[in-house]
């Protein structure tokens, strides 16, 4: 026994050693890294300090995307990235202004442009409710009705938080089910834009030179939040420093990273490795292809289709990396022996392998059930389309507000319906022409994949082809009108229910088919995963203690690590580049494609204009912090909470830290824009004196 403690607990140093020794980690606000800070160093931030950047910190919602921001005035101005903002900046554009292409600036309040579905919230509070959401899914006699009991207490949680219009109240689900805690947000929904560069120097390279360093991109813009008709005032915001970061220096990155899955046992990876991430490269392929397509027939619908493919694009290479990680025998290796370490630290606590030791089998045989149906999960939706998804969305809601608050999907409850309803009725402009292409290369995706005799197909379709579908619906309906979609909504789910547009009964027809697969996801899927991961998680807090951080789930998680730059190859990459680099690129590939530069940077190669500019000045950089695709805006600081970058992209040695940390020594980099960088372009290349004027308070 003594020999079999002894071993227990080398193995236990052994297995949480590495986390210490890397800047690894997305820890939330109320379990930050304080020891490795201190460990390594020598810093001890305040609890008022945490606070400070916590409420300095933003999340952006737009739909199913979004990322983070971080205020730079005490009134209501907010810096992100241009490819957060990018969607917002295309909806306010048209077709004989191109605010994506051309850029945009507002150097007084009145000329600011109101976005129409954006969302921003701060984290003002948050607390610990596992007891009694754990408590409620103990009482259910099986994983169903420990599901539903589990899923009407956290109902139950947030409608007692409930408060005025502008607070929010959510209970985020961590270490997968190890613990449950309540978050209150404010809420900011008049949001307007400031300025935003042209796409090209935004996302200069393109494609190309995406998830890669060195890199040379004014990825930024700004946003401002109003209440009541006027600049929102701010008490929490960061001081900008004008020089920035330099090499060697400390660096924290708050912000909302998007997803993880470090914690997914073995036989949950190999079903991402084998089956979901190749149907979703399918899926993204085809969609891309579609927008491709639609924006060879001109200039007007090239604009239109733009964002969407951009976005795709983005995430297929994400996606490549991710992959390639998982088919990387050396990493799977070591999620391998990661899993192994922790089943021999279990078998040797009787108790624990009492409690805990069935867990991963309960998740493995769960897990056997999804290939025969995961064909069906990644193509029986209307969620290609916007308006497609509206539609969709129009009858659930009518479906799900009559039901009881606990018994609605999550999107429809009490607490979400405002952002629901924020994105039914957004005044943005919708391209019937291009979500008519959209639907019918959709449909036909569906059919090929699935088969003509598919349920989810049969209802699309309804006998004619999916062509003729898409073209029957898109053409027929109106919720391309924005106050159609408002009076629909406030007549309330009878008139939804009874209306005859053809895309809301196309939606009406695939809906039951949709609402089987999702509940054949909770009940054979998730109700099981959720208990399984719940007992996983308390052997891990068993081993680790609160030494592990949980999975990102786009909510406010705070990361940190060093600027510094890498070898790769035979060779060394700096920490950071300078505007002569961007001349350099632009002017080695002659002004072409994608390296081109836009006109107003064109114009200062002429001799007086570089005199002007200070091309030594830093302009991207890099850090060892542990991000993810979310973190896209999140503010770079120093010890001081001082903003010396904005994190916007990922080297391509980082892609395939969503499933486990790819470490420093093997050149994974975060990738930011510096703050003395963005401060120069403001300054001499685009003179917004007012902007600057603003963040730099003088």
């Amino acid at each position: 026994m003594k020999k079999r403690i002894i071993w227990l607990t080398i193995l236990m140093i052994l297995i949480a050693i590495p986390a210490l020794r890397a800047d690894e980690g997305m820890w939330t606000f109320d379990n930050p890294p304080l020891r490795q800070w201190k460990e390594k160093y020598g810093f001890e931030p305040s609890q008022a300090w945490l606070d400070h950047i916590r409420l300095s910190t933003v999340r952006l919602s737009e739909g199913a995307g979004g990322g983070t921001g971080v205020f730079v005035s005490p009134d209501g101005l907010i810096m992100t990235n241009q490819h957060v903002g990018r969607g917002q900046v295309s909806k306010l554009s048209t077709g004989g202004r191109d605010l994506v292409h051309d850029g945009f600036y507002a150097p007084a309040r009145e000329q600011e442009l109101k976005c129409p579905d954006l969302e921003v919230n701060v984290l003002i509070a948050y607390r610990n409710v596992t007891d009694r959401v754990q408590a409620a899914g103990r009482k259910g006699a099986d994983d169903k009705q420990s599901g539903a009991m589990r899923q009407a207490e956290i109902a139950a949680i947030e409608k007692e938080a409930a408060g005025p219009a502008d607070l929010k109240a959510e209970v985020v689900t961590l270490y997968n089910g190890g613990e449950y805690w309540l978050y209150t947000f404010k809420r900011y929904t008049d949001i307007r834009l400031v300025f935003s560069p042209e796409e090209q120097i935004a996302y200069y390279g393109g494609d190309y030179d995406n998830f890669t360093y060195p890199r040379y991109c004014l990825d930024i813009t700004f946003f401002r939040v109003y209440e009541n008709g006027a600049p929102a005032r701010i008490e929490h915001y960061l001081e900008w420093s004008a020089n920035g970061a330099s090499e060697g220096d400390l660096v924290i990155v708050p912000g909302f990273p998007g997803t993880t899955q470090r914690l997914l046992t073995v036989s949950q990876l190999k079903y991402q490795r084998d089956i979901a991430n190749p149907l979703q490269m399918q899926v993204w392929t085809s969609r891309r292809d579609v927008l491709k397509r639609y924006a060879e027939q001109g200039a007007e619908q090239a604009r239109q289709a733009s964002p969407g493919r951009l976005s795709l694009e983005n995430s297929i290479k994400r996606l490549v990396g991710q992959q390639a990680g998982l088919e990387n025998p050396r990493i799977f290796a070591k999620k391998e022996e990661q899993e192994a370490a922790m089943l021999r630290a279990i078998a040797a606590n009787p108790a624990w392998q009492r409690e805990y030791g069935g867990a991963w089998r309960q998740i493995d045989d769960a897990y056997s059930q999804l290939p025969g149906r995961a064909k069906q999960i990644a193509y029986a939706s209307l969620t290609a389309s916007r308006l497609g998804t509206m539609a969709s969305n129009f009858i659930r809601y009518a479906a799900q507000s009559a039901l009881p608050n606990e018994k609605r999907y999550e999107e429809f409850r009490d607490n979400r319906m405002a952002a629901m309803k924020l994105s039914l009725l957004s005044t943005a402009p919708v391209y019937t022409a291009m979500e008519e292409a959209i639907l019918a290369g959709w449909l036909e995706e569906a059919q090929k994949a699935l088969g003509a005799q598919d349920p989810f197909v049969r209802a699309a379709l309804a006998g004619s082809t999916p062509r003729e579908a898409a073209g029957k619906a898109i053409s027929g309906t109106k919720l391309h009108d924005p106050a159609f979609r408002k009076d629909l909504f406030e007549r309330g789910p009878s008139a939804i229910n009874q209306s005859r547009d053809p895309l809301l009964e196309l939606a009406r027809r695939v809906e039951p088919v949709i609402a089987e697969l999702r509940q054949w996801q909770e009940e054979a899927i998730r109700n099981v995963e959720t208990r399984a991961n719940e007992q996983i998680a308390r052997a891990r807090f068993g081993v680790y203690g609160k030494n592990l951080y949980p999975d990102a789930n786009f909510n406010l998680r705070i990361e940190y690590g060093t600027v510094s730059g890498y070898e790769e190859d035979t060779t060394l990459v700096p920490f950071r580049t300078t505007f002569y680099g961007l001349f350099d690129r632009a002017t080695g590939f002659n002004q072409k494609p994608p390296y081109q530069l836009p006109e107003r940077y064109r114009k200062l190669t002429a001799e007086q204009g570089q005199k002007r500019l200070d091309l030594s000045t830093p302009f991207n950089f890099v850090y060892t912090a542990d991000t993810i695709g979310g973190n896209s805006g999140s503010p770079v600081i120093n010890r001081n909470a001082e903003l010396v970058g904005i994190n916007f992209d990922s080297n391509i040695q980082k892609l395939p830290n969503r499933y486990l940390y790819i470490d420093e020594n093997e050149g994974a980099r975060a990738v930011g824009v510096h703050s003395a960088g963005i401060l120069e372009a403001l300054d001499k290349i685009y003179g917004a004196d007012a902007l600057i004027r603003e963040i730099r308070r003088k």
